[in-house]
């Protein structure tokens, strides 16, 4: 297996360079790392938790740093076992260009070989799986190297002072003063040209002060009056021969109708 390909990562490049040996840095990148340990100056020894398709297995193994030309350029290989699933050992180049003061310029090229029960899988889904990889490190490896925010945006952000004067926001009929929106014309705001008029009358029956401080009103405010119904119910409970007027009615109107087919 082959795999090249490069990133731009917004960092210098001793610094991009101290990343790639720190083994904090490097275990906070590698997708499923457990565990990186320095066990030499150029040796470091690694605990990866690996799925490939339908396969899962923990890979343990040492990664030794040659060819070192600090802070341009190495060669790192390594070997890992993953029991039952099989092993995987390989090497890559990694060089760094720096392209501006705070820009650097990665480029890898790796090759590799797998064994075991990996092997069976297909070339393709390990392809896939080592790319889809890479990209989640140097994706990592990046957003660990990008500044933090501007230092006055976290101070925006923090509580005032103790002593600092505090902004105090009144409403306008606590202020006495006129209410800061604007009335228009034909609309429901023209009530805020009288800050101490009545209060809007509401059609979803909210209560409380309106935006000039005065009682909100419920529509229909009058209770029904009950005596003028009266004459209604008694008419309702009217029931000539015991049948209701409903029925007398009805009978009055197909009378009609019938008359009428037959003088037509």
């Amino acid at each position: 297996m082959e795999m090249t390909g490069e990133r731009r990562i917004p960092a210098p490049r001793q610094q991009v360079w101290e990343a790639l040996n720190d083994p904090q840095s490097l275990q906070a990148a590698i997708p499923g790392c457990e565990s990186v340990e320095r066990v030499g100056d150029d040796q470091f020894q690694a605990k990866v938790a690996l799925k490939l398709g339908p396969m899962s297995a923990k890979f343990g193994g040492k990664v030794k740093l040659e060819n070192l030309n600090p802070p341009a350029s190495y060669t790192i290989t390594g070997e890992g076992n993953g029991g039952a699933m099989g092993f995987a050992k390989g090497g890559a180049d990694v060089a760094l260009e720096e392209l501006g003061p705070n820009e650097t310029l990665l480029t890898y090229s790796v090759k590799a070989q797998v064994g075991g029960k990996m092997a069976q899988l297909g070339g393709r889904l390990i392809d896939s799986t080592a790319k889809q990889m890479a990209d989640q490190f140097f994706n990592r490896f990046a957003a660990g190297l990008t500044p933090a925010p501007a230092e006055e945006l976290v101070a925006a952000e923090a509580p005032a002072a103790e002593g600092a004067p505090r902004r105090v926001i009144t409403s306008p009929a606590a202020a006495g003063t006129a209410p800061m929106a604007e009335a228009v014309a034909g609309t429901d705001t023209e009530y805020l040209a009288d800050a101490g008029g009545p209060g809007p009358l509401t059609m979803h029956g909210a209560e409380g002060p309106s935006a000039s401080g005065a009682p909100v009103s419920r529509p229909n405010p009058r209770p029904v009056d009950q005596a003028g119904l009266q004459p209604l119910r008694l008419l309702a409970a009217f029931e000539p021969f015991g049948l209701p007027l409903q029925f007398w009615g009805g009978a009055v109107i197909m009378l009609v109708i019938l008359v009428l087919l037959f003088l037509w």
